[in-house]
């Protein structure tokens, strides 16, 4: 019998291991830069971004609540992920109801309270599935820093000087949620399907908020650094830490992507 033929995507994932680890950062920047193109080519609104970002959000903590209903196990997820999740998206819902349309609002519920399932399932009725020795990530300690960080950068806006603060608290908290996740799974090694579904969507969603940020800096010629007043170290603080948490990401999607292509069920993690 002949030799079985490999897919040109199979084809062209083996040639990109092949390569340097500098090249492969500028395919993948090249990559993302035609993302962008697509993207500001076919929405007509750059609005959509964020509700894009904010429905795939929701769908990826979805897939857990649909994992723990009908799996019982939960297995391969990290506690300390669903509860700063859950942290910073009460933060965001409790600064931005007075001022945030009711599209963004609902979507933000339904992760909120989706996450908070997650949580207790875990803690109480699945405990007995938890692997807390993977989960022992330092993230705790970054809370006080992102927490001064949140003093000394937040928006410019007429709401309270609390407001303002637990908005930028939630997404300088939003930007390092998923560590505790990303370390699990460097410990476990290999992870099952419906929580590499799960990460995998927050690298969609992470992308989709970071594409209207350069999209909108790009359409103003810069103008939308000062878009939330003359704080300038604001608008830097928060670009940057949508930067970080898609960078952050980038890395298990190049694996997610790699395990579909190969037809794994498994996603595989280097050592």
């Amino acid at each position: 019998m002949g030799r079985r033929r490999s897919s040109p995507a199979s084809e062209l994932l083996e040639w990109v291991q092949r390569q340097s680890m500098r090249l492969k950062i500028c395919l993948g920047a090249a990559l993302a830069l035609c993302a962008l193109v697509a993207l500001k080519l076919t929405v007509s609104n750059n609005h959509y971004f964020f509700i894009g970002s904010e429905s795939v959000h929701a769908a990826g903590i979805v897939v857990l609540v649909y994992k723990l209903t009908t799996k019982k196990t939960c297995s391969g997820l990290s506690l300390k992920t669903q509860e700063l999740t859950a942290l910073f998206l009460f933060l965001r819902l409790l600064s931005s109801i007075s001022w945030e349309s009711k599209i963004h609002l609902v979507l933000d519920f339904i992760s909120l309270l989706a996450t908070a399932w997650v949580v207790y399932m875990i803690r109480f009725k699945l405990k007995s599935t938890y692997i807390k020795d993977f989960d022992k990530s330092p993230i705790l300690y970054l809370v006080p820093v992102l927490l001064t960080l949140a003093f000394l950068a937040h928006p410019n806006t007429p709401q309270s000087f609390f407001i303002r603060v637990s908005f930028a608290f939630s997404m300088y908290m939003e930007a390092v949620s998923v560590l505790p996740q990303l370390y699990f799974m460097r410990n476990a090694k290999m992870i099952e399907p419906f929580t590499a579904h799960y990460v995998f969507a927050l690298g969609v969603s992470r992308f989709l908020a970071c594409a209207y940020w350069i999209i909108q800096i790009y359409e103003t010629n810069g103008r939308y650094f000062f878009l939330f007043g003359s704080d300038y170290f604001w608008f830097l603080s928060a670009f940057l830490s949508e930067i970080v948490q898609t960078f952050i990401l980038a890395d298990f999607c190049y694996y997610y992507i790699k395990s579909c292509i190969q037809g794994q069920h498994m996603v595989r993690m280097p050592l």
